[in-house]
């Protein structure tokens, strides 16, 4: 889990430079938070450039549509991933709490004990799920609701009589839109294509 969490860890430290790079720029204080905690979930070289990201990168090289939707479920992933955790944490008492909040918190197995140079793991964890939460509520709203009717088709009752008709009823008004959507993406390519035919053409004359 220690290997998971940390590769993940890293592949939002990726994410976020590949966003500086483009031209977004990453908040100074998220950059160093995240730094703060990689210190805390440290994992040896040979784990961390195993190959095996947590997350696989081929989806962000399609349309922008379909980068918008993996990336939406990236975000709900990491949501997941810094909520749990924050639940592994152990919670410091009241007295602990009020005199020495940074080292009540103790890292995981296989951490820095002076992780982010004292400072609280909670509130830095804290700190990175409300930047990502802030994200999500911002520009993936859209996504979130594709997402949730996505999961709801996992648990579609496969063995139930009565769900087994419904879906045979629902079917042909399902087959058609999926039908029509497949044939406005063909008519859209072809425009574009003759649109770019005629910009060469306008080009040459």
């Amino acid at each position: 889990m220690m290997a998971v969490t940390a590769r993940a860890v890293v592949f939002l430290c990726l994410c976020l430079s590949v966003c500086q790079i483009r031209g977004f720029q990453i908040p100074l204080k998220m950059n160093k938070t995240i730094q703060n905690l990689l210190q805390h979930y440290k994992i040896p070289p040979k784990e961390r450039f195993n190959g095996k990201p947590v997350f696989n990168r081929e989806p962000l090289t399609g349309k922008i549509e379909a980068k918008m939707v993996f990336m939406g479920g990236v975000l709900d992933t990491y949501e997941k991933l810094i909520s749990h955790m924050l639940k592994q944490l152990p919670t410091p008492s009241p007295q602990e709490a009020g005199t020495h909040p940074a080292s009540a918190v103790t890292p995981a197995a296989g951490g820095d004990a002076e992780a982010g140079e004292g400072g609280d793991i909670r509130a830095e964890l804290s700190y990175i799920l409300k930047t990502v939460q802030d994200l999500k509520q911002k520009g993936y709203r859209e996504q979130e609701k594709l997402l949730r009717g996505l999961q709801a088709l996992k648990h579609i009752q496969m063995d139930n009589f009565v769900i087994q008709s419904k879906a045979l009823w629902e079917l042909p008004w399902l087959y058609e839109e999926a039908s029509t959507l497949t044939e406005n993406i063909r008519m859209e390519r072809r425009r574009r294509r003759r649109q770019a035919r005629r910009a060469k053409t306008h080009l040459r004359v």
